[in-house]
């Protein structure tokens, strides 16, 4: 078997992005091209390496094979790179990922402890939704994920190994509202009063449901502004745009103007923050980056 370098870094785009056209997107290729790369890896592999589905496409059991070497292959020649470049060896680097509002609170929170007292470990972050999460760990492109999951709580995907979860923290949805609103002058809203609410929301797709709508929420929402950066929605909500969701952890972050709410007539809307990573033993500097991230997400702020 005699893979081509580029055929593997093609297999690492896609597993991480999910489909050929956003993988050729990343690598600045035709779609053509990668469909090409892939056909041609196959041929070297003997096997069949994804599985068509709707929407895009997930590693076979042979592809998570392949990509697991491939990842070491590509990590080990951009280090013989580096090293023939004759750069200075880098410190213990974790690669982690976050969903958005983990990283309002949380992360800067869990960065200036490492900063202070783990000065050999280098943190990279990136922000992406939870599926995209999900395949960048598969990717190995991120090393560790704090994702947010809803109930049911399934597992977070289909392939195997299975990713370890543990829970940082459980919460529940609260309701962002303009505090000189009607709504604001209450400490509670119920269910069927928001159903002729302008909305605040960002926009959704198959892999990603619609943010900022309150679930279970009667007939059709009013959607009048759509944003995925939650500091927009809530400035929105400030000037009086509409109402929106948001996890507790935001509270802080709320400017002057939005006053949080709970929501009666339904059931409790709980999320639950989750640190996922592959099994299989980690370095040193994955443990200290995970207990400075156990001990901020159950620090209360101040």
């Amino acid at each position: 078997m005699e893979p081509s370098l580029t055929g593997l870094r093609v297999l690492r785009e896609i597993a991480e992005r999910g489909s050929f056209t956003a993988a050729a997107a990343g690598l600045g290729y035709t779609q053509s091209a990668v469909s090409r790369q892939v056909a041609a890896l196959e041929r070297a592999a003997g096997v069949k390496l994804f599985d068509r589905r709707p929407g895009g496409v997930a590693l076979t059991a042979p592809g998570l094979t392949l990509l697991r070497h491939a990842v070491v292959a590509l990590e080990a020649l951009a280090a013989a790179e580096r090293e023939l470049k004759g750069a200075a060896p880098e410190r213990s680097v974790v690669r982690l990922g976050t969903f958005a509002s983990a990283g309002a609170l949380i992360l800067p929170r869990t960065l200036a402890v490492l900063r202070r007292t783990q000065p050999g470990i280098r943190v990279t972050t990136r922000e992406a939704t939870t599926p995209a999460l999900v395949r960048a760990l598969r990717a190995r492109t991120v090393d560790l994920a704090v994702l947010s999951v809803r109930p049911p709580y399934r597992p977070l995907d289909d392939q195997t190994p299975r990713l370890e979860c543990e829970t940082l923290l459980e919460t529940e949805l609260l309701l962002a509202v303009p505090a000189d609103s009607a709504l604001g002058s209450r400490a509670t809203a119920d269910l069927e009063e928001l159903a002729d609410q302008e909305w605040i929301a960002s926009t959704s797709n198959p892999a990603e449901p619609m943010m900022g709508v309150w679930p279970g929420l009667p007939g059709r929402p009013r959607i009048t502004h759509t944003a995925r950066d939650w500091l927009t929605k809530l400035h929105l909500v400030a000037a009086g745009c509409g109402i929106t969701t948001v996890p507790p952890g935001l509270a802080d972050a709320v400017p002057t103007g939005v006053r949080l709410v709970e929501v009666r007539g339904g059931p409790a809307e709980r999320r639950r923050v989750v640190l996922a990573r592959l099994p299989g033993p980690n370095p040193p500097a994955f443990a200290q980056v995970v207990q400075v991230l156990r001990r901020e997400a159950a620090r209360r702020p101040d």
